[in-house]
């Protein structure tokens, strides 16, 4: 059955590959972009606006994010979430929305389902872990980052554009996952979740870190 929740979250995902494709700036040449992008895989960051090195490495550790709200979608999801998450890590929201589309809200997994990788997911550990590593290259852009040369970069430059619009909807789509997670964890209250969720991105990366347990479940 197709929902309004579907509906909006494939027009959406059509809508951003279009304007991604046909409408982004794209005046600096592709050959430009490619060195660019090496630079920025390969830690070659010496001469790079600090602002476009932070907001590269966060678009590795937003995937990350998602995916400690996401495991328990592997208990009971009619749609395999791995391909999607893996594919987040190249292509970011262009691969999470058609999954956030077809999704349904998850279910608290049996004690069979529990293995390594879950246990590290929830645990307390790799969510400071992942929050603060968000936090610190945001702070870093914001202090040591040239913002006149990225409004010139994002003005200019497809792939600078279009990544940082990424790394906005990323932020904007969070509430979508953190209120499934609440009512998981037996949350069910509109004031928590509008507290978490007012401020983008930085909201759901402290309750990451402050989240109790599910029923049942140790934090560790």
């Amino acid at each position: 059955m197709v929902t309004a929740k579907t509906v909006g979250f494939l027009s959406l995902w059509l809508g951003f590959v279009v304007y991604a494709i046909f409408l982004a700036p794209n005046h600096i040449p592709t050959s430009d972009t490619i060195d660019l992008i090496v630079r920025l895989s390969t830690a070659q960051w010496q001469e790079e606006n600090p602002i476009i090195v932070c907001l590269f490495n966060i678009m590795g550790i937003l995937p990350l994010v998602y995916l400690a709200f996401l495991w328990l979608d592997y208990s009971g999801q009619k749609i395999n979430p791995t391909p999607f998450l893996v594919a987040s890590f190249f292509v970011g929201v262009f691969a999470l929305l058609p999954y956030l589309a077809f999704r349904q809200p998850p279910s608290l997994p049996a004690d069979k389902n529990k293995n390594l990788a879950t246990t590290i997911l929830s645990s307390r550990l790799f969510a400071v872990t992942v929050a603060f590593a968000c936090i610190f290259l945001l702070l870093v852009a914001i202090i040591k980052g040239d913002w006149q040369d990225f409004w010139y970069q994002w003005q200019n430059s497809k792939f600078i554009h279009v990544m940082s619009l990424d790394f906005c909807l990323l932020s904007l789509l969070l509430p979508v996952v953190v209120y499934d997670d609440l009512t998981a964890r037996g949350i069910d209250s509109k004031i928590i979740f509008w507290a978490i969720t007012v401020i983008p991105l930085i909201g759901p990366l402290v309750y990451l870190f402050l989240r109790p347990p599910y029923k049942g479940e140790k934090i560790h």
